[in-house]
């Protein structure tokens, strides 16, 4: 990783915060001087370099704490507690540093240009607009309103951020290995849960853990690594990235999520769908997939089966003459009652957590920002899929392709994930998924040509 030179402007910025923190360390408790120490620390970090900003940020992605500051009342939120954990504080000092950086050097610009930037800010306006209608009518309330539209925005901040400030393929390919790194981490984790008997869960999620918000990570990550898989030629990095999906794989299996298992699923076909012409590596992945349920443990298996032959409490719902599970039944009784009031407004919803909490995307995205937000969002993932789908076909060099065709198959896999959960705005899934999106809309820029303009130069 390349060292960014330090301007003087830099150098007379820093002295001030450093003289700043030295008067207030002396004034407060040394446990708290510490705290303030080591925030001024990732400070100074995220203000000299954006990118090592970004390996901060990787690292902390499933690895960082959350803490507890409040309660949230409302009909979309159902009283859920307001937690900030240590990325999101992160990503605040990334876009204020970034921020002041800008309007120091005025030769850097504030946002590139990008075919994603117009979907996004679609997507953001019918976000806010429709919450200004439920703040108005009374459906939204203001504070649990505003925290979540941050919320669903800081992953976008998180791909401006990667476009604006990657800029060699090496920087891409370091942030990958980070990636993959903290996600080989993150299997060992799930997979040491498996003799407690609990569904696997990410490190620091409370006492309720959240299996399938870890099962579409876990999928994402998988998706990635496959990409690279059948691309890159160096022999020792394949043997690695066939080990880390093993490990992926068995953690996955852990968490006993079913949306997750499904998003595989949809993630098998999705390779065999793009890799048609190479027959070996089809018979290979329908192999491999085949396999995995006979060698995957009795609880895995009793998890699926239980789903359409388990046992009958009443109420179970039909789907094309087949019953499902009473869990399953719920959400899909959920799905109709949002359809149903989703009737009444059709057009903006009734804003973010101005309606009941819907434990799918695509519902969630109808109620609370009506057929405005489904447009937006669907005008959305198909740039985002045209874009890798490009890069995919374009590119020459085997990393960056083999980054622009995971990608793709994870984007394919995560729209399968939101059936049931809500995918595109849980921070430990997007996260990975737009930083790697701001990686796969970047590529272009790092062999000095234009998107869509065909195969370029790559640089050694």
């Amino acid at each position: 990783m390349r060292v960014e030179a330090v301007r003087p402007h830099d150098l007379v910025i820093m002295s001030a915060l450093a003289i700043v923190l030295a008067l207030g360390v002396t004034l407060v408790k040394p446990t708290v001087g510490l705290q303030i120490a080591i925030g001024f620390l990732i400070l100074l970090v995220a203000f000299s370099s954006a990118r090592a900003a970004l390996y901060l940020l990787i690292f902390s992605m499933l690895l960082s704490p959350e803490i507890a500051i409040g309660r949230l009342e409302g009909r979309g939120v159902g009283g859920r507690e307001i937690s900030i954990r240590f990325d999101d504080l992160l990503l605040i000092i990334i876009g204020f540093t970034w921020l002041v950086k800008t309007i120091i050097y005025r030769e850097l610009a504030l946002i590139k240009h990008t075919s994603i930037n117009r979907p996004i800010v679609y997507y953001m306006v019918a976000c806010i607009f429709a919450t200004l209608v439920g703040l108005l009518t009374g459906r939204v309330q203001p504070v649990s309103g505003f925290f979540f539209l941050l919320k669903y925005f800081e992953y976008f901040f998180i791909f401006f951020v990667v476009v604006n400030n990657i800029s060699t393929r090496e920087q891409m390919v370091h942030l990958i290995i980070a990636l993959l790194a903290t996600a080989f981490l993150i299997s060992l984790y799930a997979i040491g849960q498996i003799p407690s008997g609990q569904r696997a869960s990410a490190p620091f999620e409370g006492e309720v853990g959240e299996p399938n918000t870890l099962g579409g990570y876990l999928v994402f990550i998988m998706a990635v690594s496959m990409g690279l898989l059948l691309h890159v030629r160096g022999v020792a990095v394949r043997w690695m990235l066939v080990a880390l999906l093993g490990l992926l794989t068995l953690a996955l299996m852990a968490t006993l999520s079913r949306t997750s298992y499904l998003a595989a699923g949809v993630l098998v076909l999705a390779i065999v769908a793009t890799q048609w012409r190479r027959p070996a590596v089809v018979v290979m992945v329908l192999v491999g997939a085949l396999l995995v349920p006979v060698i995957a443990p009795a609880n895995v298996k009793h998890r699926v089966h239980e789903t359409f032959f388990g046992q009958k409490y009443g109420g179970e719902v039909s789907v094309g003459g087949v019953t499902v599970d009473l869990s399953t039944s719920e959400r899909l009784k959920s799905w109709t009652l949002v359809l149903r009031d989703w009737a009444q407004r059709p057009l903006l919803g009734y804003g973010i957590t101005g309606y009941a909490w819907a434990d799918a995307q695509y519902v969630k995205i109808l109620g609370e920002t009506g057929l405005v937000g489904l447009l937006a969002f669907g005008f959305m993932s198909v740039r985002l899929w045209r874009r890798a789908r490009d890069a995919f076909l374009e590119e020459e060099d085997p990393v960056c392709k083999g980054i622009a065709h995971g990608f793709l198959l994870g984007l394919v896999a995560m729209l399968a994930h939101g059936l049931g959960a809500n995918t595109f705005i849980i921070i430990r899934i997007m996260e990975p998924f737009w930083l790697c999106a701001g990686l796969v809309v970047a590529l272009p820029a790092l062999h000095g040509k234009v998107p869509g303009t065909g195969a370029a130069q790559v640089r050694a």
